[in-house]
């Protein structure tokens, strides 16, 4: 080999190993905590509709258990992080896109009514769980429906592409029944498919339809099944693989279902509903983590 193919030879060597350590492929991604301290701010996903979990108050700002439980997490990591300031930025998500905006960077953390579901987490990580309910119906009084088994022929309106579809979709399949499905954007056509005759029943957890069925003008010709027909494990939704994060989250959560805060919580959003359920009772001991 002359020295003029040598130099080559070197010349292509070289340049792949600095592709191979350069930061394409080599750096790691910015972490949260170390996003959140460099700006100040925290950004946090919100939904406009989830009530009691995550809507838009009277004055148009977010609010709900989990948008409290958020609120909790950045002034914990506001003390974590030794900032003297730290600015909240919410921002509003989907059904739709509350998964990517959170995989992208664009929210550090989604505050509503996720459901945790090893298919999810190919995509996204979740914190502890924060609450557990299960699917049913909010059902107009006149169309005598008492659960899935009541559902042959009738309209049932939910929101595709959510776990409730799903777990709905499997119910009726093995109850043999065939409802119509009506598709609806979100909560609030859920709700006037009902008001407007246009459906006979909306699927969704059972406490966001305890919480939405308050709204509606009429409450009296409105009632919620007392079927449960999936198992929702909720979590707030955080980016995969950022573990120091999501353990300062965690930490968070810990703390506050060690002690009565997460009570008072509780209290503020669905005190008039009763009790914790002890499946909610159980959740809130197992997640409290000793430090």
């Amino acid at each position: 080999m002359s020295m003029k193919d040598l130099h080559c030879s070197m010349t292509v060597v070289l340049a792949a190993l600095t592709l191979l350590t350069g930061p394409a492929l080599g750096a790691e991604p910015q972490s949260t905590l170390d996003k959140i301290k460099t700006t100040r701010t925290i950004t946090i996903g919100h939904r406009d509709a989830s009530r009691p979990f995550s809507f838009l108050d009277t004055d148009g700002k977010p609010a709900g258990y989990s948008v409290d439980l958020c609120v909790r997490i950045a002034n914990a990591l506001q003390q974590e992080l030794g900032l003297r300031e730290l600015a909240v930025k919410w921002v509003k998500v989907t059904p739709e896109n509350r998964l990517t905006m959170v995989a992208n960077g664009t929210v550090d953390i989604e505050c509503g009514s996720t459901t945790n579901t090893l298919s999810r987490q190919e995509q996204v990580d979740f914190t502890s769980m924060t609450f557990v309910d299960g699917g049913s119906l909010l059902v107009t009084d006149a169309s005598k429906i008492n659960g899935i088994g009541d559902l042959n022929g009738k309209r049932v309106a939910v929101i595709p592409g959510t776990t409730t579809e799903k777990a709905l979709m499997d119910a009726v399949a093995k109850a043999v029944v065939t409802p119509q499905i009506v598709k609806v954007p979100d909560h609030a056509q859920g709700l006037a498919a009902l008001e407007r005759g246009n459906a006979d029943a909306y699927a969704s957890d059972r406490i966001l339809l305890i919480g939405l069925g308050r709204t509606l003008k009429d409450t009296s010709k409105f009632s919620v099944a007392r079927e449960y027909f999936s198992y929702e494990p909720y979590g707030l939704v955080v980016r995969r693989g950022d573990a120091s994060f999501r353990l300062a989250v965690n930490r968070t959560l810990a703390r506050l279902y060690r002690s009565a805060e997460v009570v008072r919580i509780y209290e503020k959003w669905f005190g008039d509903m009763g009790s914790p359920s002890p499946l909610l009772q159980a959740m809130y001991i197992l997640n409290g983590l000793p430090e």
